[in-house]
């Protein structure tokens, strides 16, 4: 077997495209992994939020407004998207420097040095020269905030069956709203099981948009023609569970029953959603198994099957110990949907698409706290609303970012949107009396103590990492993946 070519070299001093250029020869066998900087909010070009700043190693670039000196080794952003990542053009931020930042790829994460008259914000407080971590945040003070991650050089090429274009950072044809590499690992994903004709299991938290991925499975699968029926599996009464899902003849079980086609009958020929399937009990379960081999079922009181074709697509928030076994094993293709603090950057671009939707019901909050129009409405946030919304604990997700927009929209007193300030839970910026301890070495967390941390937190990541004091939720990651938890 022949070794795996080599990663790409850095790309040479002094072309403004370099990262777009390098990406667009990097062959498919190898995508490396950079740290980078994504554009999480912007005072001047607030279209750019979504965007991504690669940093490769080797060299020390600089980061600023406009095109930069000939032979200079400069970043700008890009645009990142399985059909390949385009240049977004330089930053034209009107209080940023020409030469803002010396930025440099380091083992750690990213070397920042301020060079430029911008104030220099890391979590809140003011740095002349600082080395950021993946999951920090950094703000060019009031214009730019930006988040820290890593990201591959470039997306997995988009596959033949793949999604249909749409504007950068702008909801998809199904609504799905997201730029980051999980939201267009779920849109691959999507589009694969549509294509599909097998029964679908969607797993996801409260808010992670179980519904909508089920309206995109029917609108690109072969039954998209065909009605999709929708219930909540969890609001069927106990004993009428074969009554709601087959249908009765009239006048059975009792005198003056309506016939009624049932769910399966009211599905036939397209696609039939259930929430929250998983509280249905494994007995009833058990009801569907057949129907869901061969499409074959009775209605209540007939003595004659029916067959439906109907393609079962089930959501569920439980683990698999809630499904009969034989149940479960006639889900084949099972789709896991990431919550927000899987995907962070994707956060201001959902504020800002439910923002537009309810400006769009209500042209006083458009006018207040909005500039332009349609779906060129730019929200005034603040660039600590923003912060606050990245770095939320994210328990119900969509949900609960709609319940926070709405917060801010109740108290915010300005032509800016602000959540208050006791309730958003941070330190001033630049009280040493309040300022976080420092990060623990993640050497020193055993697999016991990590395990008990889970118990305690029933394994939301977010609690559990803060509980240890860790850096980030990357540094729990990869503890979980040493310890293979």
């Amino acid at each position: 077997m022949s070794p795996p070519p080599p990663p790409p070299p850095p790309p040479p001093a002094g072309d403004a495209t370099l990262t777009a250029r390098q990406l667009e020869n990097t062959g498919p066998e190898v995508v490396p992994e950079v740290p980078a900087l994504v554009i999480l909010w912007s005072q001047d070009e607030p279209e750019r939020v979504g965007e991504v700043i690669l940093v490769s190693p080797g060299q020390t670039w600089r980061l600023g407004r406009g095109e930069g000196e000939p032979g200079e080794p400069r970043l700008h952003p890009v645009r990142q998207r399985p059909r390949g990542t385009r240049p977004a053009g330089p930053l034209q931020a009107a209080r940023v420097s020409r030469h803002q930042l010396d930025v440099t790829a380091v083992p750690e994460g990213i070397r920042l040095v301020r060079r430029g008259r911008c104030p220099l914000l890391v979590e809140g407080r003011t740095r002349q020269e600082v080395t950021v971590r993946p999951g920090e945040l950094v703000e060019l003070q009031a214009e730019l905030l930006l988040l820290v991650t890593r990201r591959p050089l470039r997306l997995p090429p988009a596959r033949s069956w793949s999604h249909r274009p749409h504007p950068f950072g702008q909801p998809d044809p199904h609504g799905i709203v997201g730029e980051s590499p999980a939201a267009w690992r779920l849109r691959e994903q999507l589009a694969f099981a549509a294509a599909r004709p097998r029964h679908v299991l969607v797993r996801g938290e409260s808010g992670t948009g179980k519904e909508l991925v089920a309206q995109a499975l029917h609108a690109d699968g072969r039954r998209a023609r065909g009605p999709l029926v929708s219930r909540n599996a969890a609001t069927i009464p106990e004993g009428l569970v074969d009554a709601e899902l087959f249908g009765n003849i009239r006048d059975y079980p009792n005198p003056g029953m309506r016939d009624r086609p049932g769910l399966l009958g009211e599905a036939d020929g397209g696609t039939l959603f259930l929430d929250e399937f998983a509280e249905l009990t494994q007995a009833q379960q058990a009801h569907l198994l057949r129907v869901m081999d061969s499409g074959e079922y009775h209605r209540l009181g007939e003595a004659r099957a029916r067959r439906a074709d109907v393609r079962l697509v089930a959501a569920t928030n439980r683990e698999d110990a809630a499904f009969k076994h034989d149940v479960l094993a006639r889900f084949p293709i099972r789709l896991a949907l990431p919550g927000l603090g899987e995907r962070p950057e994707d956060v201001p671009l959902l504020a800002r698409h439910l923002f537009r939707r309810i400006a769009a019901e209500d042209p006083q909050v458009a006018r207040r706290w909005g500039e332009g129009e349609g779906e060129g409405l730019e929200p005034r946030f603040s660039p600590r609303l923003v912060a606050r919304l990245v770095r939320h604990p994210w328990h119900t997700h969509v949900r609960e970012l709609e319940a926070l927009l709405w917060e801010a929209l109740l108290h915010s007193q300005g032509a800016v949107l602000e959540l208050p300030e006791e309730d958003t839970g941070e330190p001033a910026a630049g009280d040493p009396e309040e300022a976080a301890p420092e990060p623990r070495d993640p050497a020193t967390v055993s697999r016991e103590e990590l395990e008990a941390a889970l118990a305690e937190h029933d394994g939301v990541k977010a609690d559990v990492w803060r509980s240890l004091n860790l850096a980030n939720r990357y540094v729990l990651r990869r503890l979980l993946d040493k310890h293979g938890l």
